[in-house]
């Protein structure tokens, strides 16, 4: 699996049998890029995503794997990765993001994301009301589109769900590991891809009990045990925030909630604070190590520009880990800590490994 950006360290962004691949893995496929970028005295430029993408790929086609999945991001169509002849397509949400380089609206950026459908091929669409350029683009070049409440559905309870698609229909399925009410969207999308790929590539009915029930993705609602509570989510756009906002609602009662927020400047920021701010009590606004992050005092001044909350609070720190400490120590164990905002956000407070928070009366 390929997938960026990382959180800690770059080498997640290769998984090799569920498992981050070793630096030999990289260092080998950097010198067989770079062999080939200077080739006869010529040099061909490529920037940093170009380069470590194409390494990836390589290290990859070295392994025998029977599957590779690949994730497209930046819309899609112009997407470095999208350089592969993809035997399966899969299109999740579509919602405003990047869109000085996408379009202005979820039809630009849908016909953006329609460029990663192949002539023939599957192409899965999960986003419950996809924009109509992504249906026109799936017929004008005849791919194989699965459309959720078209060609497959989902059903369930409390306890359990279920998933039915073109001749093969999954019941009594355990929710995803993954917690938040888009896992499910996702999951039943991941279904309709392996059910589109069965004669190439089997996969058991238990296998896939066994994958919904151990997955992980860390810093995606990623809920960390202890006191005060942690919640780790790389929420960056107004669609993913109201995700969170909705997830953080579902909780329960916290007394108080304290929000450790860092964001790149070009993001929609006001609609990302608004739709969280009602239930954040303390804010924690931080620097990121990036040219294109806002810095905590610009992130604090917007939001004190929309606050309608007389109640909450709001400081300016360093660094994500700044940001958690005082977070910490200004918390009660019945509370929660939010960090969310950007990768560099949740990446900050993982630098040391994973935060395992313990209430203050249990400290020696």
């Amino acid at each position: 699996m390929y997938t960026s950006p990382h959180l800690v360290h770059f080498e997640e962004r290769m998984r090799l049998l569920g498992e981050a691949a070793p630096a030999t893995k990289f260092v080998a496929a950097f010198a067989e890029v770079e062999g080939a970028r200077c080739q006869q005295g010529t040099e061909i430029a490529l920037t940093y995503f170009e380069f470590t993408t194409l390494a990836i790929l390589w290290a990859l086609s070295q392994e025998g794997l029977d599957a590779v999945i690949l994730e497209v991001g930046l819309g899609g169509r112009l997407d470095a990765v999208n350089i592969i002849d993809t035997d399966c397509a899969i299109i999740t949400s579509i919602d405003l993001d990047h869109m000085e380089l996408l379009g202005p609206d979820r039809e630009s950026i849908g016909r953006e994301k329609a460029g990663i459908m192949r002539t023939g091929r599957p192409v899965i669409v999960s986003d419950p009301v996809p924009p109509q350029s992504v249906l026109d683009r799936a017929l004008e070049i005849g791919a194989d589109l699965w459309q959720v409440g078209t060609d497959f559905n989902v059903s369930g309870d409390k306890q359990q769900w279920g998933w039915a698609g073109r001749g093969r229909r999954y019941s009594g399925l355990a929710y995803p590991a993954l917690r938040g009410a888009n896992q499910l969207v996702n999951a039943s999308g991941v279904l309709a891809a392996l059910t589109a790929m069965r004669e190439r590539l089997p996969v058991t009915a238990q296998a896939v009990r066994n994958g919904m029930a151990f997955v992980e993705l860390p810093g995606r609602f990623q809920i960390i045990p202890g006191q005060p509570s942690l919640v780790l989510d790389v929420a960056h756009n107004p669609h993913s925030v109201a995700a969170l906002a909705a997830n953080l609602d579902a909780m329960g009662f916290f007394p108080t909630t304290h929000a450790i927020f860092g964001a790149m400047a070009d993001k929609d920021l006001a609609p990302m604070l608004a739709k969280v701010g009602p239930m954040i009590d303390r804010w924690y606004f931080t620097d990121l190590p990036s040219p294109r992050a806002a810095s905590g005092a610009s992130l604090q001044a917007q939001w004190q520009a929309q606050n309608t909350r007389k109640d909450a609070s709001a400081t300016v720190h360093a660094d994500p880990m700044q940001a958690l400490d005082a977070a910490i120590a200004a918390a009660d164990p019945a509370d929660r800590i939010v960090v969310f905002g950007s990768f560099y956000t949740v990446g900050g407070v993982l630098q040391q490994g994973t935060p395992r928070l313990q209430a203050k009366h249990l400290n020696p």
